[in-house]
């Protein structure tokens, strides 16, 4: 895991998904979430694009060997919720190879499995339906979709309990500082409000309505 991964993980998609309204970029997923609580994944986006069978040749899942330990899994099912294009197996081959989760825009199968994996999962729920001459793989490593969001082979994909974020790869380190500095006056706020101060007069202080404006002033300026 990088440097800049490492500093990712502690803040919360909720403190990145400010930073980016901040800097003017989109990057907080619609409706996809942890099949299990307490999931937590931070890597550079493998990119999967799945589409109808008939438009192009393929198979289910044949990309995995090709993903490298600490990447995210991130497959284009076109928000497809009537088949399935992950499970069980996948899910234990991928932790085994050191896979850091996978993020779904559709649905995945066996999720008794994917738990007795340890893999982390995000989608937009499950269903038994298989994939399977249903759906085709058509492309990997090439732009793909989360919820209208776009991902680029290598973006970081970040998640927790409440949901899933992209960090583009060019701008993660601006997008990084600036949830750093929003946490920052959160916690602020958190410290005021426990010594008794009025929320109002905290938020005030800590400049809380600013926090997702052009510029956030250094603490104590």
């Amino acid at each position: 895991m990088t440097s800049l991964e490492n500093r990712i993980k502690p803040l919360g998609t909720s403190t990145i998904s400010d930073a980016l309204d901040k800097l003017g970029l989109e990057g907080g997923v619609y409706d996809i979430n942890p099949l299990f609580p307490g999931q937590l994944i931070c890597g550079p986006a493998f990119t999967v694009r799945y589409v109808a069978r008939g438009t192009s040749g393929g198979t289910v899942g044949d990309f995995i060997d090709d993903v490298a330990p600490g990447s995210v899994v991130v497959i284009d099912n076109q928000g497809r919720t009537d088949c399935t294009v992950w499970g069980d197996i996948m899910s234990r081959y991928a932790h085994k190879a050191g896979i850091e989760g996978t993020v779904i825009d559709g649905v995945c199968r066996d999720i008794s499995g994917i738990g007795a994996s340890g893999l982390a999962v995000y989608s937009r729920g499950f269903t038994m339906i298989t994939g399977k001459d249903r759906v085709a793989m058509e492309q990997v490593q090439v732009p793909v979709s989360l919820s209208g969001v776009r991902v680029q082979p290598g973006d970081l994909i970040y998640g927790d309990d409440t949901g899933v974020v992209v960090i583009p790869l060019a701008h993660a380190e601006r997008v990084v500082e600036a949830a750093e500095r929003i946490a920052e006056r959160e916690q602020i706020i958190s410290e005021m409000v426990d010594q008794g101060v009025p929320l109002r007069e905290a938020r005030s202080k800590a400049e809380y309505h600013a926090l997702q404006s052009a510029e956030i002033k250094p603490v104590g300026a």
